[in-house]
């Protein structure tokens, strides 16, 4: 092949319009994600964008918005039951998953009722 696929460099999820303040607590305030400045030409477009290590997070503004349910991102993590801790702390609901092999993970919804998954793979366990 003459290209090469490097790696993902976002991910959007999408949000009710005027939803901005809500995304800022929930990815900012509440998860420590770090906000990223939006190209000029894109902020009339409204939405928020975050960055966490060398990844971002886009949130855009759908005016027919409808929760993504079963499509997620995964976030894997360290220390995942102090994540679990922090966020009962916070209020935030969080379903525990069992069904993984070799990984402890949990759903959250971020406040628009997109899923998200966290994720901390056992130790011992092979990642493929």
């Amino acid at each position: 092949m003459s290209f090469y696929i490097k790696r993902i460099d976002h991910v959007q999820l999408a949000a009710p319009t005027g939803s901005e303040r809500k995304a800022r607590t929930f990815f900012k305030d509440i998860l420590g994600f770090e906000e990223v400045e939006k190209p000029e030409v894109l902020k009339k477009r409204g939405g928020v964008w975050f960055a966490f290590g060398d990844y971002q997070l886009h949130i855009g503004i759908d005016a027919d918005f409808s929760p993504a349910k079963k499509a997620h991102p995964a976030f894997e993590v360290d220390h995942l039951e102090n994540l679990k801790e922090y966020l009962k702390d916070h209020g935030v609901v969080f379903e525990v998953d069992h069904h993984l092999p070799n990984a402890n993970r949990i759903y959250v919804h971020d406040p628009f009722g997109n899923r998200l998954e966290f994720l901390e793979w056992d130790k011992e366990g092979l990642k493929d």
